[in-house]
């Protein structure tokens, strides 16, 4: 069975802490998810106010709480500002597998943040949380992700054709996953 957590967990890296975003963290998500340019793929328009940014941390306080997911605050080690967040989302505790998604900043992309705690989570999810498989859906046109997914040993499986409607649209997705025995 999936581990199931009571403390929200905070994972260390070389550069980064990843903790629990909070509603003192409501200015910096507004800063990061205002820009079109973050939010292109993230299936929500840019938001346009403090309400937005607390509504998001509502959300991921009620995943943590329903236990159908985790979402960490992205922090660089020696600032406490959050500059982007990684994590699980459907969760499948009886199936053993998760989704995760991971956004950040537009002035900290192309560094290897994502990366770094794109992979901490990883591990976190399939050492901790027990996972077996970890899905990671992205649309056609978003190279970054599916480089950053591929990199971490992510499989494409195929395209989910007209899979999410957002913003207006229907969306493709690609369904990529990576299974436990597999990552490295």
């Amino acid at each position: 069975m999936v581990v199931e957590v009571s403390a929200f967990p905070i994972l260390k890296t070389d550069r980064l802490i990843l903790r629990q975003v909070t509603k003192d963290d409501a200015s910096s998500l507004l800063k990061y998810l205002s820009n079109k340019d973050v939010m292109k793929y993230v299936g929500l328009e840019p938001f346009k106010s403090i309400d937005d940014a607390l509504d998001e941390i509502s959300w991921y306080q009620s995943i943590f709480e329903k236990r159908t997911g985790i979402r960490w605050g992205i922090t660089l080690k020696d600032q406490g500002e959050v500059i982007g967040s990684c994590g699980f989302l459907n969760l499948v505790s009886r199936h053993y597998r998760s989704e995760i998604g991971v956004e950040l900043s537009y002035e900290h992309s192309g560094k290897g943040i994502a990366s770094e705690a794109f992979e901490a989570v990883i591990r976190y999810g399939f050492e901790q949380m027990s996972l077996q498989r970890i899905e990671a859906l992205i649309e056609p046109p978003n190279i970054p992700s599916q480089k950053l997914a591929e990199k971490q040993g992510f499989i494409r499986e195929g395209l989910l054709r007209n899979y999410e409607f957002t913003c207006g649209k229907f969306d493709d997705l690609y369904m990529y996953s990576l299974l436990k025995q597999d990552f490295k």
